[in-house]
């Protein structure tokens, strides 16, 4: 009778242990659930069998227990598993719970520098305060265009993907600091947009701007404005944290931030191949632009799909398989 008590106040709790042991992930409430379901589990087998249980019982939680501890013997997951993980579910993930905070910064860069540039086409006073006349020929007949050109594509892609890295860096971590150092940042790459823009505007290269400017562009700036907002969202979670105790809010941005630096460093050494080769190269200016928004549109394809997935799938982008392996099978 004890048996059959213990059986029927037990049997959920089995259950839930053997709903665990089939879940491909865990996130990391639910490891430390499976541990210990696994733990008081096997305690009830040893009660059982001292009781003399049936057998039935007896072979189910038996089997039950060795597939549970199975999964905590297996070993850390292997690079390729964590790799797929990572790009498939955790940096998307972090990408579009960050998407309308990197909607934000890019409107607004696109506002200041569309405001500065129709500022300057508008103003020779203010072309002439800016560069000399022999600076502006310089700048719009030779300068603009040999700067994509001037050194071989293979050392001018590794080049412009440090100085974006470093660019993306400096905006993430300046975010980190009560967001406004970042919006500094953004503000004077605006500037500078805007500014050539302005120049080129007013010498009829507007075309020459946008056909060398665009292919490339797209994904560079739109992940030096991913990169900032995740900045942003730490700083702002320091200032409000909301609901989370503030530690707890910023050290969660602080992780998302860090995956978000890391997958962005691929982003980034594709945007540098698109425009050490695809930028300077004898293609038609529609074909270059045409590479730059499928590139693009292939990231927001990326971001949004993926992470939206992963979203509804419960991941959690802290999750890491190889935790359930720091715990050791019960043996009391």
């Amino acid at each position: 009778m004890q048996g059959l008590r213990i059986v029927a106040h037990r049997k959920p709790a089995w259950d839930r242990l053997a709903a665990l042991t089939r879940q491909h992930r865990l996130t990391g409430a639910e490891v430390d659930e499976f541990v210990q379901l696994y733990r008081e589990s096997s305690a009830d087998l040893a009660q059982l069998q001292r009781l003399g249980a049936e057998a039935a019982t007896l072979d189910w939680l038996t089997q039950t227990l060795g597939r549970a501890r199975a999964k905590l013997a297996n070993p850390a997951p292997s690079w390729r598993t964590e790799f797929a993980a990572f790009f498939l579910e955790r940096f998307p993930l972090v990408l579009y719970r960050a998407r309308y905070w990197w909607l934000a910064v890019s409107v607004g860069f696109l506002l200041v520098a569309g405001a500065l540039a129709a500022w300057v086409a508008a103003n020779p006073a203010v072309q002439q305060a800016l560069l000399t006349d022999a600076e502006t020929r310089e700048l719009v007949n030779v300068q603009f265009e040999e700067y994509y050109s001037a050194n071989p594509a293979t050392s001018f892609a590794a080049q412009v993907w440090t100085n974006n890295v470093w660019a993306a860096a400096a905006a993430l971590i300046l975010g980190m600091v009560f967001v406004l150092p970042a919006i500094w940042i953004l503000w004077l790459n605006a500037a500078n947009v805007g500014v050539i823009a302005g120049i080129m505007a007013a010498n009829d290269r507007l075309d020459l701007f946008f056909g060398l400017i665009t292919p490339h562009g797209l994904l560079e700036l739109t992940a030096v404005f991913a990169a900032a907002a995740a900045g942003m969202r730490v700083g702002w979670a320091l200032l409000a944290p909301g609901p989370r105790p503030r530690s707890q809010a910023a050290a969660q941005e602080g992780r998302a931030a860090a995956l978000v630096a890391l997958g962005l460093v691929v982003v980034l050494a594709i945007s540098g191949v698109i425009e050490a080769f695809v930028t300077p190269s004898g293609l038609p200016t529609w074909t270059r632009i045409t590479i730059g928004f499928v590139a693009w549109a292939a990231f927001l394809i990326y971001a949004i799909g993926l992470g939206r997935r992963a979203e509804r799938n419960g991941v959690d982008p802290d999750d890491s398989q190889s935790d359930i392996a720091g715990y050791p099978p019960y043996s009391g």
